[in-house]
């Protein structure tokens, strides 16, 4: 019997009056016997909607778990994530780094034989340097600090000791330890077996440094100063960097040491004016005149560095170079001559095969140090920008330096132009912003 809703009439019964017709709603069919195929009908319905739910259900359940998955995961790396140091106070977020190895005096002052005239490397605005062998063999740089007379010296030395042995870079002096022992500031340091930079280039192993050899310390030394003003949690600025400084390993690899021992840069501030602490001929002009320090002093003590490694000559030195106006005892003025004269291999060391190096790889390199030492600070380059320019093939045509502007008054002539632009000479003396090398 097929599945019906229809009703049926008994054949022997007369039929009573016939009666209204009830609506469709309250009409019924007869008790009887349902067919199995209606049943099957009937229940395949209601398991849809039970499976349609349960799909349901389940996707929803999935998404749940991805977006707790998702959170966990997130926690899991916030938790495994550096913490970022505040940078306020003296302090400037040293307590949350990792704190500096402590020596005792009694071992320092046996490794360096007490701090005996014969393991004396050298001698720094920051302090004398003592050439130490530890009790296991191991050879350290210990240095002496001169000792401040602020009230809260053991403070400042604690917590810039702090954060500078947290500095860890290939070319980078590496901060051992320390020892503070009553009025006593020491600081311990990696041991540099080929001393500094200023031994190769003006003393007695003066020309022992092929181009290869200066060009990796001209690149070395910009990506450890990168490290110090961008990379490193606070921007660190050197304010004393100069040949003497910059230390090299067994590879001759550059390794920049002295930095963070003066102040360390406050992140709400631009500049500061504070007690100075430079070298006559490395100092950028807006910081010897007017005490206004920011990374941009290091950079322009970088290009007098880089000129000194090109040249094989001081900074200030009256026997730089002759040229056909005669010589010069500053370096930085003497470069300029040459840039725009268009002579710039005049100004290589002449202890150099011009055969060793590529002259169009030495012209930029000039170039970019003269753009590092122009006399606004704006204008400068970021240390950033000085390694890629260092790693490219060359200069930007709008990457050309311009001359400062106490090298154009001191090359002034009466009665000349010296705008190498035009090369004319005029009844008064005029002066181009932007320095074009002659080609």
């Amino acid at each position: 019997m097929p599945c019906s809703n229809a009703g049926t009439t008994s054949p022997s019964l007369t039929a009573p009056p016939a009666l209204p017709p009830l609506p469709p709603e309250f009409t019924t069919a007869p008790l009887e016997t349902v067919p199995m195929s209606c049943m099957t009908a009937a229940s395949s319905g209601g398991g849809g909607s039970i499976k349609k739910w349960l799909v349901i259900g389940g996707g929803v359940s999935s998404a749940l778990l991805v977006l707790i998955l998702i959170s966990l995961f997130r926690w899991h790396r916030r938790s495994q994530s550096p913490t970022k140091v505040p940078r306020t106070g003296t302090i400037m977020g040293a307590s949350k780094l990792k704190g500096a190895t402590k020596f005792k005096y009694s071992d320092l002052k046996a490794a360096t034989k007490n701090f005996s005239e014969k393991n004396k490397l050298g001698e720094g605005g920051f302090g004398a340097v003592y050439k130490g062998t530890m009790k296991n063999g191991k050879v350290v740089a210990v240095k002496k600090l001169i000792s401040g007379n602020s009230s809260n010296i053991d403070d400042e030395f604690e917590s810039e000791v702090t954060l500078i042995s947290n500095v860890h870079h290939r070319n980078l002096v590496r901060l051992l330890g320390c020892c503070n022992k009553g009025q006593e500031r020491i600081l311990v340091y990696e041991y540099m077996a080929n001393a500094s930079l200023d031994k190769f280039l003006f003393g007695k192993r003066k020309g022992s440094l092929n181009w290869k050899q200066r060009y990796d310390i001209i690149l070395g030394t910009a990506r450890g100063l990168n490290y110090l003003h961008e990379e490193f949690h606070v921007s660190i600025i050197h304010r004393d960097i100069k040949s003497e400084n910059i230390l090299l390993d067994e590879q001759l690899q550059p390794k920049v040491s002295d930095f963070g021992l003066v102040k360390l840069l406050p992140e709400d501030q631009s500049h500061l004016t504070t007690r100075f602490a430079g070298t006559l001929g490395y100092t950028a002009p807006e910081y010897a005149l007017h005490g206004q320090l920011s990374e941009k002093a290091d950079i322009y003590s970088y290009g007098i560095v880089v000129l000194e490694i090109i040249s094989g000559q001081k900074s200030i030195d009256s026997k730089v170079i002759v040229v056909d106006d005669g010589e010069d005892e500053y370096l930085l003025r003497q470069a300029w001559k040459l840039y725009v004269r268009g002579m710039h291999l005049e100004l290589v060391d002449k202890s150099l095969d011009p055969n060793s190096y590529d002259a169009e790889e030495v012209k930029k390199i000039i170039g970019i140090a003269l753009m590092c030492t122009q006399s606004s600070a704006a204008m400068r380059p970021s240390m950033s920008e000085v390694v890629v320019l260092l790693s490219g093939n060359h200069l930007l045509e709008h990457m050309r330096p311009s001359m400062p502007l106490f090298i154009q008054l001191t090359n002034l002539r009466p009665h000349r132009d010296i705008s190498a632009s035009t090369g004319s000479s005029t009844t008064n003396a005029t002066i181009s912003n932007s320095i074009v090398p002659t080609q």
